[in-house]
Protein backbone atom coordinates (compact mmCIF):
# COMPACT_ATOMS: atom_id res chain seq x y z
CA UNK A 1 0.00 0.00 0.00
CA UNK A 2 1.39 3.61 -1.06
CA UNK A 3 0.80 6.20 1.50
CA UNK A 4 1.28 9.96 1.01
CA UNK A 5 2.09 12.89 3.89
CA UNK A 6 4.09 16.35 3.88
CA UNK A 7 4.94 19.25 5.94
CA UNK A 8 5.47 17.22 9.63
CA UNK A 9 8.10 20.11 10.91
CA UNK A 10 9.59 17.82 13.09
CA UNK A 11 11.53 20.25 15.30
CA UNK A 12 10.45 22.98 14.31
CA UNK A 13 8.48 24.56 17.75
CA UNK A 14 6.74 27.51 16.31
CA UNK A 15 4.77 25.24 13.36
CA UNK A 16 2.73 24.63 16.41
CA UNK A 17 2.06 28.51 16.62
CA UNK A 18 2.27 29.59 12.50
CA UNK A 19 -0.14 26.98 11.59
CA UNK A 20 -2.30 26.73 14.87
CA UNK A 21 -1.65 22.92 15.50
CA UNK A 22 -3.85 21.54 18.63
CA UNK A 23 -0.56 20.42 20.47
CA UNK A 24 0.57 21.73 24.15
CA UNK A 25 4.26 21.20 22.67
CA UNK A 26 6.98 20.14 20.52
CA UNK A 27 7.23 16.79 22.11
CA UNK A 28 3.49 16.66 22.07
CA UNK A 29 3.67 17.05 18.59
CA UNK A 30 6.53 14.53 17.81
CA UNK A 31 4.11 11.76 19.68
CA UNK A 32 0.94 12.42 18.00
CA UNK A 33 2.65 12.28 14.66
CA UNK A 34 4.50 8.99 15.08
CA UNK A 35 1.83 7.57 16.98
CA UNK A 36 -0.95 8.22 14.36
CA UNK A 37 1.26 7.17 11.56
CA UNK A 38 2.40 4.31 12.61
CA UNK A 39 -1.96 3.77 13.55
CA UNK A 40 -2.19 3.43 9.69
CA UNK A 41 0.84 2.46 7.99
CA UNK A 42 2.41 -0.86 7.90
CA UNK A 43 6.02 -1.96 8.18
CA UNK A 44 5.36 -3.10 4.71
CA UNK A 45 4.06 0.19 3.30
CA UNK A 46 5.52 2.29 1.30
CA UNK A 47 5.33 7.02 2.11
CA UNK A 48 5.82 9.34 0.06
CA UNK A 49 6.65 12.36 2.53
CA UNK A 50 6.45 15.14 0.13
CA UNK A 51 8.72 17.54 2.04
CA UNK A 52 9.35 19.98 5.44
CA UNK A 53 9.96 16.57 7.45
CA UNK A 54 12.52 18.06 9.82
CA UNK A 55 14.32 20.39 10.88
CA UNK A 56 16.79 18.97 12.62
CA UNK A 57 20.20 17.86 11.85
CA UNK A 58 20.81 14.17 9.94
CA UNK A 59 21.91 12.61 12.59
CA UNK A 60 18.93 13.05 14.96
CA UNK A 61 16.30 13.00 11.99
CA UNK A 62 18.09 9.79 11.04
CA UNK A 63 18.57 7.75 14.22
CA UNK A 64 15.76 8.88 16.27
CA UNK A 65 12.79 10.36 14.24
CA UNK A 66 12.70 7.87 11.20
CA UNK A 67 13.46 4.48 12.93
CA UNK A 68 10.02 4.94 14.71
CA UNK A 69 8.10 5.46 11.66
CA UNK A 70 6.49 2.53 10.67
CA UNK A 71 7.11 1.87 6.14
CA UNK A 72 9.30 2.37 3.49
CA UNK A 73 9.91 6.39 3.79
CA UNK A 74 10.64 7.71 0.64
CA UNK A 75 11.41 11.18 1.11
CA UNK A 76 11.37 15.00 -1.10
CA UNK A 77 12.81 18.31 -0.72
CA UNK A 78 10.80 20.73 0.85
CA UNK A 79 12.35 24.16 1.79
CA UNK A 80 13.39 23.02 5.37
CA UNK A 81 14.87 19.90 4.29
CA UNK A 82 18.61 20.75 4.66
CA UNK A 83 19.51 17.38 6.55
CA UNK A 84 18.27 15.31 2.98
CA UNK A 85 21.32 16.73 1.26
CA UNK A 86 21.78 17.33 -2.55
CA UNK A 87 21.05 13.28 -3.78
CA UNK A 88 16.61 13.29 -3.03
CA UNK A 89 14.67 14.57 -6.04
CA UNK A 90 11.95 17.29 -5.92
CA UNK A 91 9.41 15.35 -8.03
CA UNK A 92 8.06 11.80 -7.76
CA UNK A 93 6.22 10.21 -10.42
CA UNK A 94 4.60 6.65 -10.72
CA UNK A 95 1.45 5.14 -12.32
CA UNK A 96 -0.43 3.63 -9.63
CA UNK A 97 -3.74 1.55 -10.58
CA UNK A 98 -4.14 3.26 -13.94
CA UNK A 99 -3.72 6.62 -12.73
CA UNK A 100 -0.36 8.74 -13.33
CA UNK A 101 0.46 10.16 -9.52
CA UNK A 102 2.77 13.20 -9.68
CA UNK A 103 4.10 14.37 -6.20
CA UNK A 104 5.82 17.89 -5.55
CA UNK A 105 6.61 19.68 -2.14
CA UNK A 106 5.29 22.87 -4.30
CA UNK A 107 1.76 23.12 -5.72
CA UNK A 108 2.13 23.59 -9.74
CA UNK A 109 -0.46 24.96 -11.44
CA UNK A 110 0.30 22.48 -14.24
CA UNK A 111 2.32 19.32 -13.98
CA UNK A 112 3.70 16.25 -15.91
CA UNK A 113 0.36 14.91 -18.03
CA UNK A 114 -2.26 16.99 -16.52
CA UNK A 115 -3.23 17.97 -19.65
CA UNK A 116 -4.02 14.07 -19.55
CA UNK A 117 -5.56 14.20 -16.29
CA UNK A 118 -2.86 13.06 -14.18
CA UNK A 119 -3.07 13.49 -10.36
CA UNK A 120 -0.89 16.28 -8.36
CA UNK A 121 -0.14 15.63 -5.19
CA UNK A 122 1.82 18.67 -2.96
CA UNK A 123 2.17 20.28 0.14
CA UNK A 124 4.00 23.74 1.67
CA UNK A 125 0.81 25.66 1.86
CA UNK A 126 -0.37 23.77 5.31
CA UNK A 127 -4.37 23.33 4.00
CA UNK A 128 -4.42 27.31 3.27
CA UNK A 129 -4.38 26.94 -0.51
CA UNK A 130 -7.72 25.87 -3.09
CA UNK A 131 -6.75 22.85 -5.25
CA UNK A 132 -7.33 23.22 -9.32
CA UNK A 133 -8.65 20.17 -10.86
CA UNK A 134 -6.73 16.66 -9.81
CA UNK A 135 -4.54 18.00 -7.63
CA UNK A 136 -4.71 18.08 -3.50
CA UNK A 137 -2.76 19.09 -0.22
CA UNK A 138 -1.34 16.30 1.63
CA UNK A 139 0.11 17.78 4.51
CA UNK A 140 -0.61 16.52 7.65
CA UNK A 141 -2.04 19.59 8.64
CA UNK A 142 -4.93 18.89 6.06
CA UNK A 143 -5.76 15.06 7.52
CA UNK A 144 -5.84 15.22 11.38
CA UNK A 145 -1.77 14.43 11.28
CA UNK A 146 -2.04 11.38 9.45
CA UNK A 147 -0.76 10.50 6.60
CA UNK A 148 -3.04 9.37 3.25
CA UNK A 149 -3.30 6.14 1.99
CA UNK A 150 -3.56 5.82 -1.84
CA UNK A 151 -7.10 4.61 -1.72
CA UNK A 152 -8.76 7.77 0.04
CA UNK A 153 -6.60 9.42 -2.37
CA UNK A 154 -9.04 8.09 -5.12
CA UNK A 155 -11.76 8.20 -3.05
CA UNK A 156 -11.06 12.23 -2.93
CA UNK A 157 -9.85 12.67 -6.82
CA UNK A 158 -13.33 10.64 -8.26
CA UNK A 159 -15.38 13.90 -7.23
CA UNK A 160 -12.69 16.30 -8.20
CA UNK A 161 -13.22 18.34 -11.53
CA UNK A 162 -11.09 17.47 -14.66
CA UNK A 163 -7.66 19.15 -14.65
CA UNK A 164 -8.48 23.06 -16.46
CA UNK A 165 -5.85 22.03 -19.18
CA UNK A 166 -7.25 18.41 -20.31
CA UNK A 167 -7.04 17.32 -23.58
CA UNK A 168 -10.93 16.35 -24.94
CA UNK A 169 -10.14 13.07 -27.49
Amino acid sequence: MYFFSADHHFYHKNIIKYVNRPFESIEHMHDELIKRHNSVVRKEDTVIIAGDFSLASTRITRRVIIPQLNGTLVFLKGCHDKWLANKYRDIWRRRLDSNYVIVCHYCLRTWPSSHYNSWHLYAHSHGRLDSIGKSMDIGVDTHDFYPYSFDEIKEIMANKPDNPNLIRR
